[in-house]
């Protein structure tokens, strides 16, 4: 990609950051079956709750209690415990209104709005990883190394698959796909975004976004109703972790574990605006 001489360096070394993506590329491939059978289950639970029949959605999912702790640990061995940078829009935390099922209104209910959530988060990380290509490439970020331009195009194509399968619950269970970022956050990310002047402004963003994701799903495994919403949240949630680590190393921070990761910067479904 085009782009101009800048003063900011890449922390570790091209050939680190490419063998980073790669192992990230392919813990999504295999992942990917799971997900979308998880996310299948959810659609049928979703329609037999509605005919009133007992939904037989078990076949292909961990028991309910080891979705979630799977998860748990595995975005625990990712994260950071590093604080957000404050020049990063803020969002209102699951945390703080309890249920991530409760807070928003519109014509997404019940688990159904922490898909809808789980999709808009999915979105927005897709353009701001679009903005930062398009930024790169207009030559706004100063010198993109290849490897960092390679990891923003696969972390973006990830993200895309991931919309696509919690928007395929959406469509199955008789609601609206989500194609924007109905998110009350949006306008200030978007702003963030077009004020960066170089890759590490950019990275530190897209670690907000992906901290977000990442414990909005861990959140959701243990506040949602639905045996499948728990195992497609638990499914998604380590590779959302793993973007996040590998944006520590871009900005030359070493990912420390957390024997408990928190979920602070879990976003609510009070941010959509549908």
């Amino acid at each position: 990609m085009t782009t101009r001489r800048g003063s900011w360096e890449l922390p570790i070394s091209e050939r680190e950051l490419s063998s980073l993506t790669r192992e990230m590329q392919q813990a999504h491939q295999e992942t990917l079956p799971a997900m979308r059978a998880s996310a299948l289950d959810l659609t049928e639970e979703i329609r037999a709750r509605r005919s009133g029949e007992a939904a037989n959605a078990g076949r292909r999912r961990f028991l309910l209690g080891a979705g979630g702790a799977t998860a748990a640990l595995v975005l625990a061995a990712c994260s950071s415990g590093s604080k957000s940078d404050s020049s990063v829009p803020p969002s209102s935390s699951a945390s703080s209104s309890g249920s991530p099922s409760s807070g928003a209104s519109g014509q997404y209910t019940g688990d159904l709005q922490v898909v809808a959530l789980a999709t808009a988060l999915e979105n927005q990380a897709v353009g701001a990883y679009k903005a930062t290509l398009d930024a790169a490439t207009a030559g706004k970020l100063g010198t993109v190394p290849p490897a960092v331009a390679n990891f923003v195009t696969t972390a973006m194509a990830q993200h895309a698959d991931h919309a696509k399968a919690w928007n395929a619950v959406l469509t199955g269970a008789g609601k609206p796909a989500i194609n924007d970022v109905p998110l009350s956050n949006q306008a200030e990310t978007l702003q963030a975004l077009s004020a960066a002047t170089d890759v590490a402004t950019v990275a530190k963003l897209a670690l907000s976004l992906e901290d977000q994701a990442a414990q909005t799903y861990l959140f959701a495994t243990y506040n949602v109703t639905s045996p499948a919403g728990i195992q497609t949240a638990a499914t998604i949630a380590p590779v959302e972790a793993m973007h996040a680590a590998i944006l520590n190393y871009v900005l030359g921070q070493y990912p420390v574990p957390d024997d408990f990761l928190p979920v602070d910067k879990a976003a609510s479904p009070s941010l959509l605006t549908v």
